[in-house]
């Protein structure tokens, strides 16, 4: 049988950073800790103030019709994430899917969408369909697309904004999360800044936000700081890993109610969708998800202070603040790039043995490379890497059901990478 230290293969100079990394953060996992305490207390109420019990775990089949534990659910939800209502269902089979019917329940011909984040994420593009065609897009129903570019420092143009909200403008979408960039995350701060802005040029402007990788690493979230409207995965943070699929929107009432039309059908809405045994596996997750969070943050920390102490640039800093559960790390080349990814997928409970190979993903410009062993198929709260083969080579890293084991992870992508030496 083999030993630890044959399964991991983690070299004395690795082992050595590590344990000055986890010095050097001792201070940020405090912080991360009160965070996470704060959140955990604010889910135990929801789930105590709406009266969470056994029954409401039960399956429901069919039309599902009078379901009490997903209404239940959709309460607490919308108590947690300071909004009126939410839609939290196991039907959303991704994140970009949950956008996809948030932006088509609210969005009307000769509507304009306002991105304020500049270009959103690779697989959003198609759905909005401005510059890359994609049958049954925004575009194709009339639906406008605008776009500001970022500073030069990648930070958000707030002097812009208030000039392009024109009288057609019905949307001011934010993407919290960098996807393949290296901006900043947004925090709830900039958030609220844009939020204002927005409305005070018109109160009617709806303010989406993207919330993917964002839930619970703040004290509050995007409804409490200003926004309308915000969707997310329950394959990433507020499911906690546990919830096997589905995702979540959550804002005003009546924006919800518009957006669970295009879920279901107009007219019946959010009192429709069976559940089939997923309501357990959602209350869980959430329940769980502050916890989890916090396991995701300090591994993102620790590798990035990892990574710096080897000479890389990370972003963001160990030691700066965060807005979402990702890392990235500018790996300078391809080689270093793959072998990162195929560290974090030796290091994982599941499917160790896979060593990770780029290709053409569907939705994506070039080829991708993605680890993830995990419990859930490409569950992003579970630690998991993923990278464009393109420049500035950079690899984003996030989740972490436990830091101690998913710490192992990162150790063996370093040493993979120090393997890797200056190959190119």
């Amino acid at each position: 049988m083999l030993s630890e230290k044959e399964i991991f293969g983690i070299g004395s100079q690795v082992e050595e950073l590590a344990r000055q990394a986890r010095i050097d953060i001792a201070g940020e996992f405090a912080s991360i800790d009160e965070i996470t305490a704060a959140n955990e207390r604010k889910v135990l109420a929801a789930f105590i103030r709406h009266g969470v019990s056994e029954s409401h775990f039960a399956a429901s089949t069919g039309y599902g019709y009078d379901d009490r534990g997903r209404e239940i659910l959709e309460k607490v939800a919308a108590d947690v994430f300071g909004a009126e209502d939410a839609i939290m269902r196991h039907n959303f089979v991704s994140g970009t899917h949950t956008l996809t019917v948030a932006l088509f329940g609210m969005l009307r011909p000769g509507d304009v969408m306002l991105s304020v984040t500049g270009a959103p994420y690779d697989t959003l593009r198609g759905v909005i369909g401005a510059d890359t065609p994609c049958d049954g897009s925004l575009a194709d129903f009339g639906i406008g697309y605008r776009q500001l570019e970022l500073k030069e420092d990648g930070t958000v143009d707030f002097d812009a904004i208030a000039p392009a909200i024109t009288s057609e403008v019905k949307m001011v979408y934010i993407q919290r999360s960098r996807g393949y960039s290296l901006r900043p995350t947004l925090r709830n701060e900039d958030i609220t800044h844009i939020a204002k802005i927005a409305k005070s040029v018109r109160e009617d402007v709806i303010v989406m936000v993207d919330n993917c990788y964002g839930e619970f690493v703040e004290l509050c979230e995007p409804c409490s700081c200003g926004a309308d409207i915000m969707a997310g995965s329950l394959i990433k943070n507020p499911g906690g890993g546990i919830a096997p699929t589905g995702g979540y929107i959550a804002g005003r009432a009546d924006l919800v109610e518009k957006c669970s039309y295009r879920l279901t059908t107009p007219g019946t809405g959010k009192e429709l969708g069976c559940t089939l045994g997923q309501t357990r596996n959602m209350f869980m997750g959430f329940f769980a998800a502050p916890r989890v969070v916090g396991e995701a943050k300090k591994t993102a920390v620790f590798c990035a202070r990892l990574f710096e102490l080897m000479g890389y640039k990370t972003l963001p800093a160990w030691n700066a603040p965060r807005g979402d559960i990702i890392q990235s790390v500018l790996l300078e080349n391809s080689p270093r790039l793959i072998a990162f990814c195929r560290g974090i997928q030796s290091g994982s409970a599941v499917d160790a043995y896979v060593s990770p190979e780029p290709w053409a993903m569907p939705g994506y410009d070039c080829d991708i490379i993605m680890a993830s062993g995990s419990f859930t198929l490409g569950s992003s709260i579970e630690l998991s890497a993923d990278a464009p083969l393109r420049e500035p080579y950079a690899v984003y890293m996030q989740g972490g059901l436990s830091f101690n084991t998913a710490m192992v992870g990162v150790m063996m992508a370093a040493q993979r990478v120090l393997d890797c030496g200056d190959q190119q």
